[in-house]
């Protein structure tokens, strides 16, 4: 599916706005949302750093995957970094993030080629219990009571 995110400042100059849409059909994009922020918050944000900002801008109903965030931030601190107030258009492909997952293959931790006998795994040094001390079962308390007195049906025929 893919995405598109656009970065606008209103009229007025004092708020930014971030409009989400989706391609539900082919090549036709659909509004999904739209939020906004101070610039006081904004700039506050990216004065604190870009996860920070991040955070700022995720909401309830925009909330995009970390990577896409990135971006948006990015294209947001570049924004008031610059001055330049003209609109940001990000458009994302999940297909190509999902084609270039698969030709990076994932690290894998490297497993030392040491020759480990079965008998050192075996080993324990801790000592073993004494199980011979029969006053630990005689103080167990049941959460049951059991009856003795009673008789089942089955000692009765």
């Amino acid at each position: 599916m893919k995405q598109k995110y656009l970065i606008l400042k209103n009229h007025e100059k004092t708020k930014l706005i971030i409009k989400e849409f989706a391609e539900l059909d082919k090549e036709m994009f659909s509004f999904l949302c739209e939020e906004t922020f101070d610039d006081e918050s904004v700039t506050s944000a990216i004065a604190k750093g870009e996860d920070f900002l991040i955070e700022t801008l995720r909401t309830k109903n925009l909330f995009p995957i970390r990577i896409y965030a990135k971006e948006i931030a990015a294209a947001v601190t570049n924004m008031y970094e610059s001055g330049n107030d003209q609109s940001v258009e990000l458009v994302f492909d999940d297909h190509d993030l999902m084609k270039n997952e698969q030709e990076e293959p994932a690290a894998e931790d490297k497993i030392e080629d040491e020759v480990v006998e079965i008998d050192d795994l075996v080993e324990d040094d801790s000592p073993v219990p004494d199980y011979d001390d029969k006053s630990e079962i005689k103080n167990i308390t049941y959460s049951l009571k059991i009856d003795n007195g009673s008789s089942n049906s089955k000692d009765e025929d």
